[in-house]
């Protein structure tokens, strides 16, 4: 039996790649299966108080033509939204929130890119927004997403400056809703109902957050979740667009926790009051030749009687996931598991504590790119004296290397005898061959877990590094096509070709870094002993350089950076044991001095 080290190392690598680029397929789609049946419709039986489903205006039909944005915002009456974090404005008719930006977050690295939209009002492509109220059977006159309300409080809504809206339903009912909103994304709404009739009336609260079509960049990421979110019932409840889209949604009773929709970074979401006992739904209609998204719940009625009043606080987070600014709203607010708003995965338990780590170093440094390098350091510090003994295996490995090949000649009919020799010769020397996949077993994890944060957290978003990485979270914007920019050129506008010069062939600065740093630690490895195993060795590196290339440019600093210091260890080990290696080599043929012997 020949040594099977080399031929283990590769399948090992290209497994572990295989994995990581697949464990969403591989993993989650079994996950999502034996979810299913827990997520099964459950609809709320029929009750004297409300239907989920009668809450929200009929969504726009196939005959009703779509407008712009601006033209469905000025089809309202508004009030204005001004704060640090965020601007629009709250529509008098229905009062909903629909239009809202983002003011700290751009679309694009460019300075002069708009603001990323969050809500957008119905009527237009793609409208998002959310909306409260009250419902009942057999009350006539209630607030309806056509009602339009009056503003009696306040001119623009400010932290430390809420407004206040009115309206009746000429039965003895008055509807009052205060507004407030802190200097974050966070929004309370308390909303008052009087009765001065002369008979009771049963009223349940409700909220509503609705997304009527997707654009067509949502909905796709196979490794971030995008769609329903929310915790329900003490469990985080997960349904992709997809999903959603398919199985037409799903209902969960619970007391308190929240419901919403999200995308990668994006998050519009429903807090009821802790306390309340409601009906949360997830729920989707098809109208127009799309389909409409509702996240909604339905508290527990209530009976007001005449000359008296009943006054519900519910909340509306709409902004981007920033974890420390969900984990607030957890502490302050006793939002239960809001930062599991952003999708730490399957390995939560180890993606989360990385990202923490990352964003500790960063609050030092002051920058993403910095921080990477200095994890990768403490990595190879954690992991030294292991690394330190396989490097020295590999390294004896290549010492005895031509005793290997002289054996393997010896008894290249003889099987058993040269395995017998074999162990014997690694046996004499302290030669464990299976510690050489150890480096890589020890990065997978890390990979992974870096992978996930630099795809999943708004904190990477355009966080910029050095020299042209404006974005760590986005490929190297960089190719070898027009030489790394100096050429003024496109690659992506050449005919028929361009499509891959700007996907599959998109090779930049960073991955070619990477590719010759993968091929020198390569080459520091002893040959394999057979010439298919080598030819696959060489091809390697430039097979790992494509696959690299369109991966997170955090992701590329990371493994070039951990390739480097790799490199220098083993360049330091080979020394001491005075074994030849391809720097030695480059060096000796540069100079014309005689390179290091054996």
């Amino acid at each position: 039996m020949q040594d099977n080290s080399n031929r283990n190392t590769i399948i090992f690598v290209v497994s572990a790649m295989a994995l990581l680029l697949a464990y969403q397929f591989l993993v989650m789609g079994p996950r999502a299966k034996q979810r299913e049946a827990e997520l099964a419709r459950n609809p709320p039986a029929a009750s004297a108080q409300v239907q989920a489903q009668n809450l929200t205006k009929a969504p726009p039909t196939a005959a009703e033509a779509l407008v712009s944005r601006q033209v469905a915002a000025a089809a309202s009456p508004r009030v204005r939204i001004e704060t640090p974090a965020l601007s629009g404005s709250i529509s008098l008719r229905g009062a909903r929130l629909d239009d809202l930006y983002l003011k700290q977050y751009r679309e694009t690295v460019a300075k002069d890119s708009p603001p990323v939209e969050l809500l957008r009002p119905e009527g237009a492509q793609h409208a998002q927004f959310a909306e409260f109220g009250w419902a009942g059977a057999n009350v006539p006159g209630l607030p309806t997403a056509d009602t339009v309300w009056t503003q009696t409080q306040g001119a623009t809504l400010a932290p430390g400056a809420p407004i206040t809206l009115s309206t009746t339903n000429g039965a003895g009912l008055t509807f009052t809703r205060q507004i407030s909103v802190d200097d974050r994304f966070m929004f309370t709404i308390a909303d008052t109902v009087a009765n001065t009739g002369t008979a009771a009336v049963t009223l349940a609260p409700y909220g509503s957050v609705q997304r009527q079509g997707l654009p067509a960049d949502i909905g796709k990421n196979s490794i971030v979740h995008e769609g329903a979110v929310g915790w329900l019932g003490n469990e985080l409840r997960l349904i992709k667009f997809k999903k959603w889209s398919k199985d037409g949604g799903s209902t969960y009773p619970t007391t308190g926790g929240w419901a919403g929709i999200t995308d990668k970074y994006w998050l519009a979401a429903l807090i009821p009051a802790q306390t309340e006992a409601v009906q949360s739904q997830f729920r989707v209609t098809k109208s127009g030749g799309f389909d409409i998204f509702e996240a909604n719940y339905v508290g527990a009625a209530r009976v007001i009687a005449p000359g008296r009043q009943v006054t519900e606080t519910q909340r509306f987070f709409g902004g981007a996931k920033t974890v420390p600014v969900l984990k607030a709203y957890e502490t302050n607010l006793g939002v239960p598991r809001f930062d599991q708003a952003v999708d730490w995965g399957m390995f939560w338990f180890f993606t989360r504590p990385l990202f923490q780590f990352l964003e500790f170093i960063h609050s030092h440094v002051g920058n993403f790119g910095i921080a990477i390098l200095l994890l990768t350091v403490a990595v190879k510090v954690v992991f030294f004296p292991l690394a330190n003994k396989s490097y020295e295996s590999i390294t004896k490995m290549k010492k005895v290397q031509p005793q290997i090949e002289a054996l393997r000649a010896k008894y290249k009919d003889d099987a058993t005898k040269q395995q017998t020799e074999l162990m014997a010769l690694y046996q004499k020397e302290k030669i464990n061959p299976v510690t050489g996949c150890l480096p890589m077993l020890l990065q997978i994890p890390v990979f992974y877990a870096l992978y996930k944060v630099l795809t999943v957290t708004i904190e990477m978003r355009h966080a910029p590094f050095f020299g042209w990485i404006q974005d760590l979270s986005a490929r190297d914007p960089s190719t070898v096509w027009n030489l790394f920019g100096l050429i003024p050129w496109n690659p992506a506008s050449l005919p028929m070709v361009g499509g891959l010069l700007d996907t599959t062939l998109h090779i930049g600065a960073l991955a070619l870094a990477y590719g010759v740093t993968m091929w020198l630690t390569t080459s520091m490895n002893p040959p394999a002993g057979d010439p298919v195993q080598q030819k696959i060795f060489q091809f390697m590196p430039i097979i790992f350089t494509f696959i690299m290339a369109p991966f997170a440019v955090g992701l590329l600093i990371y493994w070039t950076w951990s390739n480097i210091l790799t490199i220098i260890q083993q360049y330091i080990i080979m020394r001491r044991f005075k074994v030849d290696n391809p720097i030695d080599s480059l060096i000796a043929k540069i100079t014309g001095k005689p390179r290091l012997q054996e």
